[in-house]
């Protein structure tokens, strides 16, 4: 056996490695928290971004949009309050939401 693969081990061992690690980075990464940002930085983010999806806190989140041009072309926006770190109801933009006839009274 070459000195390089008792060193480093199987081709094949070292890519299931490399796979297995794949799903922990990603479940690591998160999505953003407006609970850990201030009402300014969650308004920013969205502003930069023009769509996101933010947790809201606890297992809750939502995707909140700029303006309509992020939502379908069937859809409509509706104001977005969210908590932040700062504020418990910050406007931090819009939901994109299917109008129906009480659209209004939806939450």
């Amino acid at each position: 056996m070459s000195a390089d693969r008792r060193k480093f081990g199987s081709p094949t061992l070292l890519a299931a490695l490399a796979l297995a690690t794949v799903p922990t980075l990603a479940l690591a990464q998160g999505r953003p928290s407006t609970l850990a940002m201030t009402c300014g930085q969650a308004r920013g983010l969205l502003a930069a971004q023009g769509a996101a999806v933010l947790g809201t806190g606890g297992y809750t989140y939502d995707r909140f949009v700029r303006d309509r041009s992020f939502c379908e072309p069937t859809q409509i926006t509706k104001n977005a309050f969210v908590p932040t770190r700062d504020t418990p109801e910050c406007l931090v933009g819009y939901r994109c939401i299917e109008p129906g006839r009480n659209w209004f009274d939806d939450e």
